[in-house]
């Protein structure tokens, strides 16, 4: 499974070697009674059998349902420390043991060790980020699948999600990290002499889940985007057969087919388009005009405009100059034209400005948009730039929008180290404004798969 794919069988062993070895033989001798007592949990939780050595009263600890309410004879004691074993030898060079502290200590798996009474023995810092140890105990999902190992010595994969209360280690004064929602987790028992423990180790899935609901969402709106279009071709193809006498008839559905198919195409190319923006290839950059670039994409939607009695503007020239892709920066503000032509009533304008300004200490160009359009809800702002959002389905179908013209925008402008942002005001209308570096060697690619 996947934990235990990720998970090395060197690295398990590794890991075993500092619990077995190095920390239980060396530093608590087997872990016996005098263990136990420190760690409080003998009271409540194991008989003395007979001819045992009985430590005298005042040297018991808390009864154990009293250690909420009282501090830890030795608080976090189980956490794996630099100074739980011999780090160095004599002469200096970093011992086996200290080695092994020191990968388990700053190891992103998590690893925490428990009894058979649930008291956790050994951990690392990450397995409280990850809300697998809390207050010496192991969270209660986690127990519950471990107590099924200690019973059965049959290692288990499981998953558990941690309450958000559970995040966070106060006391080491650590900085949480971001939230984690899924931890994949591998329990398995190891024993010392009649000492029985399991080892758990655990991974934040977090970012693994979410990338898989976002691949399933894209898979099943293509697949719906694609049927609409594939269905109506199927529909007017047979309208087409039974009607091949009547000229009027043929010449109507002919060109119905003719329009879903291009809408099919233009899904299809803009969907190899976004594969190509995220495969992290860098684009081929040159210095382009800026105004010549704004004035090509004002040509490439004169006739659009026109028909949907849309007036187009554009300020005054400012002879700026930017690095990137010639290809990739035209279809971004195309989409973006295109988009605001769409969304924007007839007899209003949409609206084109240019400027230099400064993000950071670097001069860019940006680039804007404007429409006196519908406007966007602040609901709805943070999801236009996904991929086949709609913020009114009935209009994109009716205008032939895929979905996807604002997702590529927003790849565009990362894979030339610059961003899209987005003013809107519904019912007055709607900004988005492009912004790329005048400098080359002021671009950063980024071409990461962010789930959008």
């Amino acid at each position: 499974m996947l934990v235990a794919a990720a998970i090395s069988a060197a690295t398990i062993a590794f890991v075993l070697a500092l619990i077995l070895g190095v920390m239980l033989g060396r530093r608590f001798g087997g872990l016996g009674w005098p263990r136990r007592f420190a760690l409080g949990s003998w009271p409540a939780r194991r008989r003395v059998s007979a001819g045992s050595e009985v430590p005298s009263e005042a040297a018991l600890p808390i009864p154990t349902a009293d250690r909420a309410l009282a501090p830890r004879a030795v608080p976090a004691s189980a956490e794996v420390r630099d100074s739980d074993v011999q780090s160095t030898t004599p002469d200096g060079r970093m011992t086996k043991a200290g080695l092994l502290s020191m990968v388990v200590r700053n190891s992103s798996t998590a690893v925490a060790v428990v009894d058979q009474y649930r008291d956790v023995v050994m951990f690392n810092h990450r397995a409280v980020e990850l809300g697998m140890v809390r207050e010496m105990l192991l969270a209660d999902p986690v127990w519950d699948a471990v107590k099924d190992v200690l019973d059965t010595d049959i290692e288990r994969n499981f998953e558990f999600s941690p309450p958000t209360s559970s995040l966070g280690f106060v006391s080491t004064g650590r900085t949480p990290r971001p939230t984690v929602e899924h931890v994949r987790c591998l329990a398995k028992v190891v024993a010392q002499d009649d000492e029985r423990y399991a080892v758990v180790y655990g991974l934040d899935d977090t970012e693994h889940k979410r990338l898989e609901a976002t691949r399933r969402d894209f898979v099943a709106n293509v697949s719906h985007e694609l049927k609409t279009p594939v269905g109506a071709i199927g529909l007017l193809a047979e309208a087409l057969l039974e009607s091949a006498d009547d000229a009027e008839s043929v010449q109507h559905f002919g060109q119905r087919v003719v329009g879903e198919t291009k809408r099919m195409g233009k899904l299809v190319s803009e969907l190899l388009a976004l594969s190509r923006l995220q495969d992290g290839d860098t684009p081929e950059f040159t210095r382009i005009d800026v105004d010549a670039l704004i004035d090509e994409a004002l040509s490439a939607a004169t006739i659009t405009a026109e028909a949907a009695a849309i007036e187009l503007r554009s300020d005054e020239p400012i002879g700026a100059a930017i690095s990137g892709d010639r290809l990739l920066l035209l279809t971004a503000l195309n989409n973006l034209i295109a988009n605001a032509i769409a969304y924007s009533p007839a007899d209003t304008v949409v609206s084109i400005s240019r400027r230099i300004i400064r993000i950071d200490g670097r001069p860019m160009v940006a680039i804007a948009v404007t429409d006196r359009g519908i406007g966007i809800a602040r609901s709805d702002q943070q999801r236009v730039f996904e991929r086949f959002f709609r913020v009114d389905q009935a209009r994109s179908r009716l205008t032939g929008g895929t979905g996807l013209g604002l997702a590529i925008v927003k790849h565009v402008a990362a894979n030339h180290g610059g961003t899209i942002n987005l003013w809107s005001e519904p019912g007055t209308g709607s900004t988005f404004t492009l912004c790329i570096p005048e400098d080359l060697s002021d671009v950063g690619w980024s071409a990461d798969d962010e789930g959008i």
